[in-house]
């Protein structure tokens, strides 16, 4: 348990004590901040490639005034940092923390928020992800986090373990376990939310042994059903190393500058259609995801879940009506799919040996874009989501469906309820990131109200372990609509549901 030095005058720089040494944060909004604090080592030099280490102890007060440095990863932050200049080095293993008050009696509850970004992207220093707005509303306690990407926190390689990456975040739940008192949060009432490869992260963690007990309740945002098997990640890995004639393992790569790597990922992924054998992984923007490596994650969440691994972990678990548009949109291809590339998605990605006819039979009046679009959203967000609770009902665990339908006004109204919608919702971060897209220059006052209500949905789980709408139940299967005027109704997507309802997701595999 830490300890903390006297409390603070009003207008002082709040000193407090970690288990590693002492930090100072600043008074900002009504808040006290804390940013870049280490929860392990770089992992650089002989820590590279391997699980997270313990953080020495340091002498005197460190400022914790600035983010950490991103971790590497394949494409620069330069269009995603709203201007803000990115810090460097190689100490990207950090957390941050927005608290309304560093008093250890206070013991407001907790949430830890993991970034998505396919595995391959993200920072915890984004302006997208300024906690002020969810830290003040829901009076509790916000900590980000930076996790490891790409080839350096999920390849696949031979001498370290797999899932660093998922390792990283268990290693920051144990420090908020350890040292979050200090900074006036409960360790004994922390949910984990994340979106995307964020929201994937945390249904990882849901199965992983390693992460039982580090959280009491969970949310995920958009969960991405890619989880690979142990053969699928090795091969990957093969690949992306020999993109710099090496091979996959610590004694080669260790020697190669982290940013370095990261192009070898970049190029794999601009390619991935010539790899076949990965099956539909070929045809996703992404090289990287969760290891089913009987180790670290001994199962896929759907197994583990339906199991009982997390029936003491209270889940909200949705996805968006329209995820796969944003995609369609962000490579250029909205009102360019033609049949030919409708009738190859419904191939690879439908369901069962005859995918296409039943989704053409399902949607009589889709066109190819539409079809193109609606099995792609199904097969890599929607389906995986409900699925999900599904499991988590079968394992005796509680779980809370949502789904957001409200449609994103930026860009002419095209890109509906998209993937990323959620994100500027819920952190009111309508200047940032995908924000001026989706909500164009000026946020309306619908999608400011949108914003506040899902915050308070949301903290009130935090709060509570009850966001304010019926459990799930494989019956009624109701789910808590997000739009303009939010309601409560059975699953709205029952069409997709009939064709998925016989699919098990598990870890995808290395085909002959």
């Amino acid at each position: 348990m830490t300890e903390v030095t006297a409390r603070p005058s009003e207008h002082a720089e709040p000193t407090l004590r970690t288990t590693a040494g002492a930090v100072r944060g600043r008074r900002e909004h009504g808040l006290v901040v804390f940013r870049g604090i280490p929860f392990a080592q770089p992992p650089i030099g002989a820590a590279r490639f391997a699980a997270p280490q313990p953080v020495p102890e340091w002498a005197g007060v460190r400022d914790a005034f600035e983010f950490g440095p991103p971790p590497p990863q394949e494409t620069s932050f330069g269009n995603r940092s709203g201007g803000v200049v990115l810090p460097k080095g190689d100490d990207w293993l950090t957390v941050n923390v927005w608290t309304p008050d560093p008093d250890p009696a206070a013991l407001r509850p907790v949430l830890v928020w993991i970034y998505g970004g396919a595995y391959k992207l993200g920072f915890s220093g984004s302006p997208g992800y300024d906690a002020q707005h969810i830290a003040r509303d829901g009076d509790h306690v916000v900590v980000t986090l930076n996790y490891r990407l790409g080839i350096e926190g999920f390849a696949r390689i031979d001498g370290a373990p797999a899932n660093r990456g998922l390792l990283d975040q268990v290693a920051a739940l144990e420090w908020v376990r350890e040292n979050i008192t200090a900074f006036g949060g409960d360790p004994d009432q922390v949910t984990v939310c994340g979106e995307s490869a964020g929201a994937g992260s945390i249904a990882a963690l849901l199965a992983m042994p390693s992460a039982a007990g580090l959280f009491q309740r969970a949310i995920l945002q958009s969960l991405p059903g890619t989880f690979f098997s142990d053969e699928l990640a090795t091969d990957i890995a093969t690949a992306l190393a020999a993109q710099i004639d090496l091979r996959p393992t610590v004694t080669d790569l260790s020697g190669v500058d982290p940013w370095q790597l990261t192009d070898a990922g970049a190029k794999v992924g601009a390619s991935m259609r010539q790899y076949q054998r990965w099956g539909a992984v070929a045809h996703t923007i992404t090289a990287f995801s969760p290891v089913v490596d009987g180790d670290v994650l001994p199962k896929a969440p759907w197994q583990a879940l339906a199991d009982g691994s997390a029936r003491d972990v209270t889940v909200v678990v949705g996805h968006n009506r329209d995820e796969f548009r944003l995609f369609l949109a962000l490579g250029g291809q909205l009102g360019t799919i033609d049949d030919a590339q409708a009738a190859h998605a419904l191939q690879v990605f439908g369901p069962g040996s005859d995918g296409a006819h039943a989704y053409r039979t399902a949607f009589p009046s889709a066109g190819p874009e539409e079809l193109f679009e609606l099995v792609q959203t199904d097969w890599l967000f929607r389906m995986p989501a409900l699925h999900l609770a599904d499991a988590q009902a079968a394992g005796g665990g509680r779980a809370h469906l949502y789904e957001l339908t409200w449609s994103a006004p930026g860009n002419g109204g095209v890109l509906g309820a998209c993937h990323g919608l959620d994100g500027p919702l819920l952190f009111a971060a309508f200047g940032a990131q995908l924000g001026p897209l989706l909500l164009g220059p000026e946020p309306s006052a619908e999608a400011r109200e949108l914003s506040a209500y899902m915050r308070t949905r949301w903290s009130g789980f935090v709060r509570t372990g009850e966001p304010g709408w019926a459990a799930y139940d494989p019956e009624q299967r109701l789910t808590h609509i997000l739009d303009a005027k939010p309601s409560v109704v059975a699953y709205p997507e029952e069409t997709s549901r009939s064709l998925w309802r016989d699919h098990v997701f598990s870890a995808l595999p290395l085909l002959d």
